[in-house]
């Protein structure tokens, strides 16, 4: 779906972990919007079928690695800088989940893994772009966080409590990196990709009941509200977490 709206054109935008899903999308809308993007992921396959589909090299550039390996995320700032010469937006949209239950059950390997990706890569990736380009230039920097950040989530109980350090480290950002660089982040609920699976299928109309917009969320949701805070239309909005959930926070549920 094309959008007619330029207001990205001229700016180039690095997209973790955008070789499906949610970050895929993210790269559609804006590309569609005139940015340049650069896409990562772990696999060298769908990264460059994901820059295809993004227009290819005029309009993408598909760079494999993983989000928090440093040797990665300085490769990705320098071809950026290189390719399309300017890394005016950020969008941290990697996270893992590799567990599931009840905290006390918590395999403490897997949780420093998923810190490790959800939040320290985050703000990894956030010190070397700035480093390098938005803290001359300015910029947009967009989190990719989850209402289970927000709200008790059983089962994904530390899942969300690395989305929650998100949260904070971008309010925390915000402050610090103001009046250049703006930092926000969004709060999905369910949405419906192949990392979410587990929550809805097979029982969508049950999960999506409590949602007053009687839905899942799909990629493109997520993927207009990071284009709007990444775009000057949200100029005075920094630090700021966008709730993405058909409603389901009113009703109490994640």
């Amino acid at each position: 779906m094309a959008h007619q709206t330029s207001r990205l054109e001229g700016r180039t935008a690095v997209v973790t972990g955008a070789s499906r899903g949610i970050g895929l999308a993210i790269a559609q809308r804006l590309v569609d919007e005139g940015a340049r993007v650069v896409v990562t992921g772990r696999k060298p396959e769908p990264l460059a079928e994901a820059v295809a589909q993004l227009g290819g090299e005029e309009h993408a550039l598909g760079i494999p690695g993983g989000a928090d390996d440093a040797d990665h995320q300085a490769e990705v700032v320098e071809r950026t800088l290189a390719t399309f010469g300017s890394l005016d937006v950020l969008v941290n949209n990697t996270g893992i989940n590799p567990t599931y239950g009840p905290l006390l059950e918590l395999d403490l390997g897997a949780a420093r893994k998923t810190v490790e990706v959800n939040c320290l890569a985050a703000l990894s990736w956030i010190q070397r772009g700035h480093a390098a380009w938005m803290g001359e230039h300015g910029g947009a920097v967009v989190n990719v966080a989850s209402v289970a950040g927000l709200r008790p989530a059983p089962g994904i109980a530390f899942y969300g409590a690395t989305k929650a350090m998100l949260i904070h480290l971008t309010e925390e950002l915000a402050v610090e990196l103001g009046p250049t660089v703006r930092v926000n982040a969004v709060a999905p609920a369910v949405v419906k990709t192949k990392f979410a699976t587990a929550l809805y299928e097979g029982r969508e109309e049950e999960v999506s009941a409590p949602y007053p917009l009687k839905r899942l969320g799909v990629p493109e949701d997520v993927a207009g509200a990071v284009a709007y805070l990444a775009s000057d239309d949200a100029a005075w909005v920094t630090g700021q977490t966008l709730v993405l959930d058909g409603g389901v926070l009113l009703r109490g549920g994640v």
